[in-house]
Parts: C-alpha cells; sequence; structure tokens
C-alpha cells in the first residue's frame, strides 16, 4: 500500500535567486543583446554587466560589480539618479528614458557622453532587479546640434554663400545611419538620404515623387493622415515606434520623430523625418520577455504538480484502504479501480510537469547516447507504425554524454510522438548523432552557451512542418495544435524541461510542408571515462586564392555574421536576401562570382531552384548550401541532389571556412 507523500516543503529562496542567475541574469544571456547592459537590486548596487558594458565605460567587470550604479553618472546628477531610483522602485514599470531628457554617463576616464535608457523590472524571490539597457547617443546629438548650427547659418548667410551650406547640410544628412527625410503635406516625399536608402531598400530617384504610404504596412493606413495632421497643427513626434515595409516586402519596426518644416514666412510646408531600424533591439527584447515568460511559467508548474502530487497521494492511500475492504467481485471495485487508473494518469501529468520546471529528481550517468538510440529505436517501431522508416545515422564514433537515460528516451519518445502525428500518411524519422565544438567567438554570436565540445542529438521528420507562430510557442506547457483531448501540450514543454536541466540548448528549424529538425546540445562528457586526447584545437585550412561570393540568406542577422567571417577571411562578399534578389543581382552584373554560398529553404525562391537558373548562365559555378534541416533530411525531401555540399546551420567560423576552401580548390 502506498503511503501519501509527504508535505511538500516550500523551495528554498536560494532555488529562485540560483534560477535567476542562471537564466535571467546570466551573462550568457545578456551578452546576446546589443545595447551595454546593467543590472542593479534594490538597493542600487550593480549585479550582473555583459561586455558592452565594459567597452562602454571603460571598467573591468571586477571593477563595476558590488558598486553602486552611482558611480557611471556624473557627479552634478548623482543625487537626482537616486531621487529617480527611488521612485521607480515604488512604481516599477518597462520604460524608456532619454527621449526629452538630458541624460549622461560617466566613463573611467571621467570623460561625459548622452544616453539613452530602457528600464526593465525583473522580480524574483529575493526582490526587484532592474535591468538597464544603456544606449550611446552621442552622434545622434552631434547630428542634431550640426543641424541646428547649420539652419542657424542658413538664415545668417548671404544669398551668395546659401549654396555651400547647403551642400554642407545635405553632407550632414548623408553622414547618418538612420533614414532622414522630408515630405510635403500631402505625404510626398521630397528629400531622401543613404540611411533611408540602406534601411528601406529604394533609391532617392524610386522615392521622391512617391506618397509616404509606400513604407506603410497595409493595417496601418490610417497612420500617415494622423501624423500629418499633428504636423499642420505645428506639432512634433517624438520616438514613435511602429513597422514600416522595405522595398522587397519585409516588415521592420522603426523609431520615428518627425518635425514641421517652415518656409521663411514660417509657414509649415512639410515635414522632415528621421526614423532607426529598431528591428534588431526588439527582437532582443523579445527574447528576453521569452526568457521570463519560461521562467516564471516553470516556477508555477513546479508548485502546482507538487501540490497535485500530495493530493493524488491521498487519493491513492485512500483507493488502497477501499480495495482491502470491498469484495472484488462487488461492483463498486471498478469504480475503486477506475480510481486508482485516475490517479495513475495524473501522476505521468505531474512528472511531465515537473521534468519541464526542472525540479525533478533525476539520475544521471555516463553513457553513449550512440548505444543508447540503437536500443530506443527498436521501441519506436509500434509507436511510429509500419509506414514510418526510422533511420539512426551515427555521424561520430562516440556520443558520449553523461544524462538520465530515463530523460533521454523521454525526449525521443516525446518528439517521435510528435512526429508520428506530422506524419499521418507516413515518412522518415530520423536519429542522428554528431560532435561539435563552439568557441568562444560562436558562443558570443550565436547562443547563450558556454564555449566547449557539445554532443548533437538531431532527431528529424518529414512531416507537414510548423510555421513561425507555431514554432514561438511549442516549448510552452499546454499548447498544442492538436485536437481536443488528443494531447496535452506538456510533451515539448517536458522535452525543453529536460535538455536545460541537462545543461544543454535546444533549437528548431521548421517550414510548412518542409518537416521539422530539433537540434539538441548535450555537453560532451568524453572527458569523464577517458575518451579523446586532450583538447581539440579546430584550425582553418589555408585559403588558396582570393574569392567572389554571392552569399544568399534570408535572415538578416545570420547573414550579416555569415558575411563578415568571410569578409574577415578575405573574400569579396555580395549578398542577397533571397534567391529571387540574387538572381536579379546576377543577371544585371555580368562579373565573375566565384561561388554561391545559399540557404536552401527561402522565400520567393529557394536554393536549388536559384542553383538551377544561375547554372544555365554560369556553369561552372560552384555551390554551398547552409541549412538548419540536416543533410539526410534534405536528401530524403529531395531538395538538393545527393553529393552537394552542405553545411548544417549552426556553423562555426571553421566549419564556414574549411567547407568554402575546399570547395574552391
Amino acid at each position: 500500500m502506498s503511503r501519501p507523500s509527504p508535505k511538500r516543503k516550500q523551495p528554498a529562496p536560494s532555488l529562485s535567486a540560483k534560477t535567476m542567475a542562471e537564466v535571467l541574469l546570466s551573462s550568457d544571456l545578456l551578452e546576446t543583446l546589443p545595447d551595454a547592459i546593467v543590472a542593479v537590486d534594490h538597493s542600487g548596487t550593480i549585479v550582473q554587466v555583459n561586455s558592452q558594458m565594459q567597452e562602454l565605460f571603460g571598467y573591468g567587470r571586477d571593477e563595476l560589480m558590488g558598486q553602486k550604479i552611482e558611480m557611471l553618472v556624473p557627479n552634478r546628477y548623482r543625487r537626482q539618479h537616486q531621487h529617480h531610483r527611488k521612485n521607480f522602485e515604488e512604481v516599477p514599470k518597462t520604460r524608456r528614458m532619454g527621449a526629452d531628457l538630458d541624460l549622461y554617463g560617466k566613463r573611467r576616464n571621467g570623460s561625459e557622453f548622452p544616453v539613452e535608457i530602457s528600464l526593465s523590472p525583473v522580480s524574483t524571490g529575493k526582490g526587484t532587479f532592474v535591468l538597464s539597457a544603456i544606449r550611446d547617443i552621442s552622434d545622434r546629438k552631434r547630428i542634431a546640434e550640426e543641424l541646428r548650427r547649420a539652419n542657424e547659418e542658413l538664415h545668417q548667410k548671404t544669398a551668395e554663400q546659401l549654396g555651400e551650406y547647403r551642400a554642407r547640410l545635405a553632407s550632414i544628412i548623408d553622414s547618418s545611419e538612420d533614414a532622414i527625410l522630408s515630405k510635403d503635406l500631402n505625404g510626398i516625399i521630397t528629400s531622401w538620404n543613404r540611411g533611408a536608402e540602406h534601411i528601406y531598400g529604394y533609391a532617392p530617384e524610386e522615392a521622391i515623387g512617391k506618397h509616404i504610404s509606400v513604407l506603410t504596412p497595409s493595417d496601418r493606413t490610417n497612420e500617415i493622415p494622423e501624423i500629418l495632421g499633428k504636423i499642420g497643427r505645428g506639432e512634433t513626434v517624438d520616438h514613435h515606434e511602429s513597422v514600416r515595409v522595405t522595398k522587397d516586402g519585409r516588415q521592420l519596426n522603426v523609431s520615428i520623430s518627425v518635425s514641421p518644416l517652415r518656409d521663411t514666412t514660417d509657414k509649415i510646408v512639410g515635414a522632415s523625418v528621421i526614423a532607426r531600424d529598431v528591428t534588431a533591439q526588439k527582437r532582443s527584447e523579445g527574447q528576453l520577455r521569452q526568457a521570463q515568460k519560461m521562467e516564471a511559467i516553470g516556477r508555477l508548474a513546479g508548485g502546482v504538480a507538487h501540490d497535485f502530487n500530495n493530493i493524488l497521494g491521498i487519493i491513492n492511500a485512500c483507493t488502497e484502504f477501499l480495495r482491502d475492504r470491498i469484495d472484488p467481485a462487488a461492483e463498486p471495485s471498478v469504480y475503486v479501480e477506475n480510481i486508482k487508473k485516475a490517479s495513475e494518469r495524473g501522476r505521468s501529468l505531474t512528472k511531465q510537469l515537473l521534468a519541464f520546471s526542472r525540479t525533478s529528481a533525476i539520475q544521471p550517468r555516463v553513457l553513449d547516447l550512440n548505444e543508447r538510440l540503437r536500443d530506443i529505436s527498436k521501441l519506436l517501431r509500434p509507436l511510429l507504425g509500419d509506414d514510418v522508416e526510422i533511420l539512426v545515422v551515427p555521424k561520430s564514433p562516440s556520443a558520449v554524454v553523461e544524462a538520465d537515460p530515463g530523460q533521454l528516451d523521454q525526449i525521443v519518445v516525446n518528439l517521435a510522438v510528435n512526429a508520428r502525428d506530422a506524419m499521418p500518411r507516413g515518412g522518415k524519422f530520423i536519429l542522428e548523432t554528431g560532435s561539435v565544438r563552439f568557441d568562444e567567438e560562436f558562443a558570443y554570436q550565436h547562443q547563450a552557451m558556454a564555449a566547449g565540445k557539445y554532443i548533437l542529438l538531431t532527431v528529424s521528420d518529414t512531416g507537414s512542418g510548423m510555421d513561425e507562430t507555431t514554432i514561438s510557442r511549442i516549448f510552452e506547457p499546454f499548447f498544442t495544435t492538436k485536437e481536443t483531448g488528443k494531447g496535452t501540450g506538456l510533451g515539448l514543454a517536458t522535452v525543453y524541461g529536460i535538455v536545460k536541466q541537462s545543461a544543454g540548448h535546444i533549437l528548431v528549424y521548421s517550414e510548412p510542408g518542409q518537416g521539422t529538425t530539433f537540434k539538441i546540445y548535450l555537453p560532451s562528457a568524453e572527458h569523464k571515462i577517458g575518451f579523446g586526447s586532450g583538447t581539440e584545437v579546430e584550425t582553418v585550412r589555408p585559403k588558396r586564392r582570393a574569392a567572389t561570393i554571392l552569399l544568399v540568406e534570408d535572415d538578416e542577422i545570420m547573414r550579416s555574421l555569415t558575411r563578415q567571417l568571410l569578409q574577415e577571411h578575405g573574400y569579396t562578399v555580395v549578398e542577397a536576401d533571397d534567391g529571387k534578389s540574387a538572381l536579379q543581382w546576377a543577371e544585371s552584373h555580368p562579373v565573375p562570382v566565384d561561388l554561391l554560398l545559399t540557404d536552401v529553404v527561402m522565400r520567393r525562391m529557394s536554393g536549388p531552384e536559384l542553383v538551377e537558373r544561375l547554372h544555365a548562365s554560369r556553369p561552372d559555378l560552384k555551390v554551398v548550401y547552409m541549412s538548419g534541416y540536416t543533410g539526410e533530411l534534405i536528401a530524403e525531401r529531395e531538395m538538393v541532389k545527393r553529393g552537394i555540399t552542405l553545411l548544417e546551420k549552426p556553423f562555426t567560423r571553421t566549419a564556414l571556412l574549411n567547407t568554402i576552401h575546399a570547395t574552391l580548390e
């Protein structure tokens, strides 16, 4: 007879603090954000910084930790800053400071510079911490001041000097990375700087003369008339956050400031607009909010599971007592058995919740993932059915990790269940293992994970795939796309919790109709059993010759990082954000291109279709594909021909350069 579970103890405060330090306030997470980030506690003491913070203020990390935040504020503002900090503590909420305030930071060498600050409160078991994102706006202030001075000088100079100062003003405007443009009161664009061309993609001759609504999404048609109405009344619009559309159809998050333009009689004749692309900043803020949400859900799930286990313990015990006191042949015994089965189902649910919240007990041991997968693959046949082919592809002779065997099995089974639902007419379920090493640069640029050696478990299917909206929520508990009664929504939440509990990381690649790939990175444990021969050092093969590379990638950040890695190694890089843009460039620029580096799945035109079109005019063009899908899955989908060079994302700098060098030989 089972006994009731003991009363659940309240989690120790240190667990909450540790969780927040490891997830929300971890240096790994903060390093992924583009701004200088500093975290302070309720007393204003610095508890965490990222490297951008150190670089901006000139202090080392050890010099900042444990100090008051006022050390970064000029002396004349410190008392006022303490007052603002206390007011924020009384009413904590996310806010941006600097649009209408003169805020300054103080570097280690004593120099001061203007800043804009975004504040975000983070509640923990030890109180509220404040995350501050600090941006140096010296360039913005400089351009604004130069514009003001140039305008003053324009009114003071004679007609003979007017042309010279107009040229100077145009030079200042064109030097800005922000989009600076003007329009009349009807919304017709009258000027367009290089920053606007870079951000929106339109050349000046394409934009000037068109209505400003060409940049506006269809769901924001009322925004332009409202802004023009304010300008007509002499009002200004400061740091208005909105969405704009580029020439190639991409949507950008922008921060817009609009001011009235007046003629010599002080009559309002139009508007000047300064727009800044804040898409990357918004993405980083979203990542932080998602991490906070997942952490909060995890704590809630863990608390509910523990309490529910206590209730189930009571039900279980009472059921056992009833079974001993009722004749097994009597009708009530059937109801007792139903109660028993229901409590067992409830216990299974709580185990999944505890796995997601990372509070369940585990029994890790050192094991070879290759061997484990061979064993569990035999159990997947009745689960997946005869119309699904199961492939186990060990790409590394050993894949030693330290993990709970039962939890590893649960990861594979949960992913297999989802794959089965995504392949109602059959398909392929592929399990692959490999070994990867991330250097410091890769870890900094790509993931909030430490540098080092990892064992990669890749789980793929040839099913229906998922869209971006679904992918953004798949790890949330109780989120499911299945019909009511056909899924609890805990399968992938459990996988996420197990991976994180094992100090690992999980990535998802999927497109509607193109299948799904989960990439799970677990720290290598070869050193614990004497495998390997010390620290592996990846080396870049020497480059044989200079070359021009056409890079085609629809993810802006991924494209920028790849271009930077190639250019730093001496390659000439031409960028395109999809296959159609790459084809248009190639047709209008009959210059030699040595190699095409392209993503496989893209909007408008896929990588394989681009290759086929380019080979018609450039038959000797060498090709390297990039994809978050594995080579096995791409080959099975016949996205590209077998034998083609494929670089699997995420890749290291060494893997990228060695692949490029080998292909160009």
